[in-house]
């Protein structure tokens, strides 16, 4: 099982010498003035929660848009500060992005155009020429300190996810030296749905300037050749799972995303994760109820109306189980300055005011909702304290919720349920799989996970925490690594 002192070994003997850099639009620590005083919050994003530890093992840098509005106070000339606060491991360098860069690149090209793209989730992209020019013009702006930050050193760059399509071509456009990898965390969508998009060669283009470009499943990596086939002149070879574009060639694989399963579990069983149950059943009137949960940002994609009408049938068809059965839905409102994510957070509250009227009775209500940011203690707490827990998208590349429930429950219990349209259903095969479009089915899953036996529950389990314990983080990190040495890089 890989570990933290595994991969630092393998970094420090197979990437010796070269600055590790990881580049995102969101960053992993983000300072705020609460009043006047200055508090470090850690955002809720699966991207950020995943990669810290690595950044925490291998050192390096970190380059990231600075969202926080205390982010330029604590930074030096070169707008760096070290994190962790409370243990600093490698630098964060921020980059600053006027409101008009933020909205066209971030909102209006990132999450209204690439995002609902790749995603099968019936939202159709929006694409406005002038949020392209800023969406290319902030990705150069990314390259500039990229190579600004490289200098003359050997480095290893690692691209994260669709915000920053055209940044490989960039790096490599100004150093070619640089190895560079990228990790897109979405769905790539199949060729038709790729084609809508009027600036789908220079996307392609600007991820083939990468020398290994990853996904979360091997489904992903056949519908990227296929689009590449059908869109630009370049040499696919599916034997191995490469492509040429003039004399440069581009390695694609599969790398499954996971989490610190070691540092989760551990934390699970603190003290202070038990004191927060007290105080979260205390604060939500939960007693001896059977707590289910879904932890989620609003988004379209994550399927929770789906679930709130799954939530309603159960009750429906299931009436014994009302005050019986708790659901917990807590999150955060999501890029809200888009209509159709407006539009998701009002139809979410107005499901959880429709199904709590209409099965209410006295002290009980079946749905409480959390729409706030909740410290990772209370999150915690949370996946501790619930008997089930349902993750619903309708699309997700992998879904690292799924994977944080597992690692959570060192009990050896609890049930999942979950989407097969996630790509955490290709390893979690034993949670319970459940269409999110199919109401009664959904409910039926409810049911199954509420009446499941404890000795099938933890075999379940089980087996899950297996997985995840065995394709950690750390494990990820490595393959990557691993995959970059048998390009000659580092090694």
């Amino acid at each position: 099982m890989w570990t933290k002192e595994s991969l630092r070994q393998l970094v420090e003997e197979k990437l010796r010498g070269y600055l590790f850099i990881v580049v995102s639009n969101r960053e992993p620590y983000i300072h705020t003035f609460s009043g006047r005083e200055i508090q470090c919050q850690v955002p809720a994003s699966g991207l950020t929660v995943a990669l810290d530890p690595v950044m925490q093992c291998c050192g390096g840098t970190w380059i990231a848009h600075g969202s926080g509005n205390a982010d330029a106070d604590v930074v030096d000339k070169k707008n760096k500060v070290m994190v962790p606060p409370q243990a600093p491991q490698y630098a964060l360098r921020r980059i600053w992005l006027s409101k008009e860069d933020e909205d066209g690149y971030y909102y209006r090209f990132s999450n209204e155009a690439l995002w609902p793209l790749c995603h099968i989730a019936y939202t159709a992209p929006f694409f406005e020429e002038s949020a392209w020019n800023t969406y290319r013009k902030v990705n150069q702006l990314f390259a500039d300190n990229v190579l600004d930050e490289v200098g003359d050193r050997e480095a290893f760059v690692f691209v994260q996810d669709y915000h920053l399509a055209l940044l490989p071509r960039m790096i490599k456009e100004g150093n070619a030296s640089i190895k560079v990898a990228q990790f897109w965390h979405i769905p790539w969508p199949n060729p038709e749905a790729f084609r809508v998009c009027p600036w789908q060669e220079e996307i392609l283009d600007g991820l083939l300037g990468n020398d290994l470009l990853g996904f979360h499943i091997l489904y992903h990596c056949h519908n990227f050749l296929d689009t590449v086939d059908k869109t630009i002149e370049a040499k696919s070879d599916r034997e191995r799972y490469e492509v040429t574009r003039g004399a440069k060639k581009t390695v694609v694989r599969s790398f499954p995303i996971s989490v610190d399963f070691e540092t989760i579990s551990r934390e699970a069983q603190s003290e202070k994760v038990a004191a927060e149950i007290d105080r979260l059943k205390g604060e939500l009137g939960i007693s001896d109820e059977l707590i289910g949960l879904g932890l989620d940002r609003f988004d379209y994609t994550k399927g929770i109306p789906n679930r709130l009408r799954a939530i309603d049938q159960f009750f429906v068809k299931y009436p014994e189980w009302k005050g019986k059965v708790v659901f917990v839905q807590a999150g955060v409102p999501s890029r809200v300055h888009i209509t159709a994510y407006k539009r998701i957070n009002e139809e979410i509250e107005s499901l959880v005011e429709e199904v709590n009227w209409k099965h209410a009775a006295r002290y009980w209500k079946p749905v409480i909702f959390i729409d706030e940011h909740l410290s990772p203690l209370s999150l915690m707490a949370l996946r501790r304290m619930a008997h089930f827990a349902v993750v619903s998208a309708l699309h997700d590349g992998m879904n690292l919720v799924a994977k944080e429930f597992v690692a959570s429950r060192f009990d050896e219990d609890g049930v999942l349920v979950l989407s097969p349209f996630t790509g955490a259903s290709r390893e979690l095969t034993d949670a319970v799989m459940v269409n999110p479009y199919a109401t009664d089915h959904f409910a039926e899953a409810i049911r199954k996970a509420v009446e499941m036996p404890k000795e099938e529950r933890q075999r379940r389990m089980r087996k899950m925490r297996e997985v995840v314990s065995n394709n950690n983080i750390f494990k990820w990190a490595a393959d990557i690594i691993s995959e970059l040495v048998k390009l000659d890089i580092g090694g």
